[in-house]
């Protein structure tokens, strides 16, 4: 229990400490992350979303890894990929809840220096997931 108050404390205490890498809210048609980031160009998230069908709810965390740097984009702009893991809660009948495992890539602008759109497509265990919606910086 020590070593995961520890590691709690420094992961919190980094937050905010880079620059591209930001912390932000991101909430769409279908689903929902914070991300926080963990170094200048990557960010972890906890996330909840749904498939189209609304039969699971999947509670996860999300990892990005942002190639704004690499790609030299404009500030307006983010381009991402990464990988998720979570457990998929059945909200149907005939479905089973089961652990999820999947792949996303996606964009954003911003359109001011707070508010911005995003677009996400990915796939995993539990069907294919895509998001749309808006990002707010924190």
């Amino acid at each position: 229990m020590k070593k995961i108050t520890f590691i709690a404390v420094l992961f919190f205490a980094a937050n905010g400490l880079f620059a591209q890498a930001q912390k932000q809210i991101s909430f769409g048609i279908v689903g929902a992350s914070w991300e926080i980031p963990v170094h200048q160009d990557i960010t972890i998230a906890p996330t909840a979303y749904t498939n189209w069908d609304f039969n699971h709810l999947t509670l996860g965390v999300k990892g990005n890894y942002y190639f704004d740097r690499l790609l030299d984009l404009p500030s307006p702009w983010d381009v991402y990929g990464g990988a998720n893991v979570g457990f998929g809660i059945a909200l149907s009948d005939g479905n089973t809840s089961e652990l999820n495992l999947g792949l996303q890539v996606g964009g954003r602008w911003f359109w001011s220096e707070k508010w911005g759109v995003y677009l996400e497509f990915g796939g995993g265990k539990l069907g294919g997931q895509a998001g749309l919606g808006l990002t707010m910086k924190l």
